[in-house]
């Protein structure tokens, strides 16, 4: 079972064999938290998200159209992450600020002054163009799957990546 890939491993799953769904969560979970902590700063948020992805994922199964697994899951993720700060009945005011900055804690886990100021630079960018970086530069993530989980083609996605990183470039030499 180790050897199947992602998506023989769903297709099982959407089978009925949800032992198999172990496999996914252990390729995955690491993933997914870390792109969420990425996004939002919280641990605590994260690793309950990231729960709720994987229950979804079974909730789901039904609905999983065979496309790549990776793809279907990071959009759950961003999904989750979205819904959660949309439907909070707390300050709404500051969704943006909090649901895409880089905690402190997590900065102060990075070692070194640069490493602290990339940071605080892709905290600048828009959300949009920091999740894109996030995936791609972080995570790993193909612009053909960053395509499929933001609803944009291939082109689009390598265009705006581009655009992320030359903007991250003129935030991050900046003259303070």
């Amino acid at each position: 079972m180790k050897t199947l890939s992602d998506e023989d491993l769903m297709h099982e799953v959407s089978r009925g064999n949800l032992d198999t769904m172990s496999f996914l969560f252990e390729r995955y979970h690491m993933r997914v938290f870390n792109f969420l902590y990425k996004m939002c700063g919280d641990r605590d948020l994260s690793e309950d998200l990231t729960q709720d992805v994987f229950y979804k994922v079974i909730k789901y199964k039904d609905s999983y159209n065979g496309g790549k697994f990776s793809s279907w899951v990071y959009t759950i993720a961003r999904n989750g992450l979205s819904n959660y700060y949309r439907t909070r009945k707390e300050d709404n005011s500051k969704l943006e600020e909090v649901m895409y900055k880089l905690g402190e804690e997590y900065i102060e886990e990075e070692s070194g002054e640069e490493i602290a100021h990339l940071h605080r630079m892709i905290n600048k960018l828009k959300p949009n163009d920091k999740e894109l970086l996030v995936l791609n530069k972080l995570q790993g993530i193909r612009y053909e799957e960053l395509a499929e989980i933001t609803g944009n083609t291939a082109g689009a996605v390598k265009v705006k990546v581009h655009r992320a990183v030359k903007k991250l470039k003129e935030f991050y030499f900046q003259k303070i």
